[in-house]
């Protein structure tokens, strides 16, 4: 009489990393950029799953780099200091003495915290500011109201990236953490740049094969508000066509998907910061989540 085949609780698992098996041999060896934002930068669950996530893109052969703001870290930092903050054109007005805050909050709190939850599983993380190592240059930003240019301060566009410093430490085996600000060559400021511009440009130059930008939605809908469906995958030229409907908080985001894809990077993805190991979700399973951009001309795939 044959013994009956044990029923093993934990197949599941096992067919979970079998499904992941494609996509970490496609992966293998390659940059992923990651912008860090939103909710998941300010929930202790959320903040603890992305280091983890991004702790797992490191021991599965890929070479992740992390780059951050710091919004509301930095609006709570102003309140508390008295120092008056206003936006137009959803750029934050950054005067010589709010970007002495913004240098302070993005480079001496979120940084560290950020290093200091993904250290936690190892002598991995390294933080660098876009002033490190020329990394990062900027120059002066204007911002357009009502069809008016607008000087709104310390605000900076990137004008150049130099990957050196990044790039050893990859070689390394780190996973540089950077924060976006950047001085400027020419007057010898230092800037506070958007983050998802700051992201979409090194992602470029580093020749990522993906750029990831974690929000506080699902993706990018296809007719908000009037329908909650998220679009899956569009093309660079798909994108620029929707880019003047589009909410002015998925803007810089979609913009820096556009700038990225359209020089040398794989794929971009717009994914929900707000669910849990999302980032792992995107990459190794085959449905993903978000909004993957993809060169005009690529073939159907994730």
């Amino acid at each position: 009489m044959s013994t009956p085949t044990r029923k093993h609780t934990a197949l599941p698992k096992a067919q979970i990393l079998v499904e992941a098996l494609p996509w970490l041999t496609r992966h293998h060896g390659k940059t992923v950029v990651v912008k860090f934002g939103g909710n998941a930068m300010v929930d202790d669950g959320l903040k603890a799953a992305f280091a983890q996530d991004v702790v797992f893109l490191r021991h599965a052969g890929l070479r992740p780099v992390v780059v951050h703001g710091g919004g509301p870290q930095i609006s709570a930092q102003l309140e508390r200091l008295g120092i008056a903050s206003e936006f137009k054109a959803g750029l934050r007005v950054t005067t010589p003495e709010a970007m002495d805050v913004v240098r302070m909050v993005l480079a001496g709190q979120v940084q560290r915290e950020l290093v200091g939850l993904l250290n936690r599983h190892g002598p991995l993380a390294v933080g660098l500011t876009g002033e490190d190592a020329h990394t990062m240059s900027a120059g002066k930003r204007y911002a357009q109201v009502d069809g008016e240019r607008v000087d709104i301060g310390r605000v900076g566009e990137i004008t150049a990236i130099d990957t050196g410093a990044i790039e050893a430490l990859l070689d390394d085996g780190r996973i540089p953490v950077v924060s976006s600000v950047a001085r400027s060559s020419d007057d010898g400021h230092v800037y506070n740049v958007n983050a998802d511009t700051a992201a979409a440009a090194l992602a470029a130059a580093l020749n990522a094969e993906t750029l990831m930008v974690l929000t506080d939605v699902e993706g990018l809908y296809a007719d908000w508000p009037h329908s909650d469906e998220v679009i899956s995958r569009l093309t660079a030229s798909e994108l620029e066509a929707l880019l003047p409907e589009l909410s002015s908080g998925m803007v810089p985001k979609m913009e820096g998907c556009l700038h990225a894809v359209r020089n040398g990077v794989g794929t971009a993805r717009v994914i929900d910061g707000r669910v849990q190991h999302s980032i792992l979700l995107e990459i190794f399973t085959d449905e993903g989540i978000g909004t993957m951009v993809v060169p005009d001309g690529q073939g159907d795939t994730r």
